[in-house]
């Protein structure tokens, strides 16, 4: 169970998360949606405490934390119980495919290299790129690169996985690709919560669908609810845009 409470953030005199109350229960897979520059990023960025909030309370499991409180060991605590899936892969670019995967398992986590390259390995396999255990991110696609990205983060066995708009950095021909491995991850019922622009994704995949805008979530529900019969106006406008050449999955 992963529990926010009036979660804050600011940057200078702009206020970017206004008082966040999110759940997340074990195996759910939540999808957030919203303007860009709305906060979605950042509410990722600090459950990881890759920002540190200003303001709120944050659970992961049997961790709590006032996050203005938060000490280097809560913050490594924190981390441990997360993993981050990037935009831009965020690969080591000095490192294998395999390498970049293992390497949190060995130095954070101190696990032998033996088991530890094992462990890569298998993922590498689920994630189809066994072939590409050797390969430098320079060589690989980056619907390849991002599905390392995300191999990382399975190795690591967090309790949650964020995914801070996956595909917004791939070429078209490689969305589907990265997609598809979230979609065996969700099928698994690995907890995820994902910030994204893929609405077909959000449909079809997420158990929620929150909706965010001005730094505060305006309306969440499941997705035949949200995009068939949102209640909010913001909503609803945003849904129409966005869905535009979509009009299959335009909100009624």
């Amino acid at each position: 169970m992963i529990q926010v409470a009036n979660l804050v953030k600011r940057f200078g005199d702009a206020t970017v998360l206004d008082g966040i109350d999110l759940a997340i229960d074990q195996g759910e897979i939540i999808v957030v949606i919203g303007p860009s520059g709305t906060g979605k990023s950042t509410l990722l960025r600090c459950l990881n405490f890759l920002e540190r909030p200003d303001a709120g309370q944050l659970t992961l499991g049997d961790l709590d934390v006032d996050v203005t409180r938060a000490t280097r060991a809560d913050i490594l605590a924190a981390r441990r119980r997360t993993a981050f899936v990037f935009q831009n892969y965020a690969l080591f670019a000095n490192k294998t495919a395999l390498q970049n995967i293992v390497e949190g398992l060995i130095v954070v986590n101190r696990w032998p290299k033996a088991k530890a390259h094992a462990r890569g390995r298998e993922i590498l396999r689920r994630i189809g790129l066994t072939d590409k255990a050797d390969a430098y991110p320079a060589s690989l696609s980056g619907g390849q690169q991002q599905r390392v990205g995300i191999g990382r983060a399975m190795a690591a066995q967090a309790e949650v996985i964020l995914f801070d708009e996956p595909t917004s950095s791939l070429d078209p021909e490689w969305v589907e690709e990265v997609l598809a491995l979230m979609k065996q991850l969700a099928a698994e019922r690995q907890t995820m919560l994902v910030v994204t622009h893929e609405m077909g994704f959000a449909r079809d995949v997420a158990d929620r669908v929150v909706f965010m805008e001005g730094g505060r979530i305006v309306e969440q529900g499941p997705p035949s609810q949200l995009f068939n019969a949102p209640r909010d106006p913001r909503t609803r406008d945003f849904l129409r845009k966005v869905l535009a050449a979509q009009p299959a999955i335009q909100p009624s």
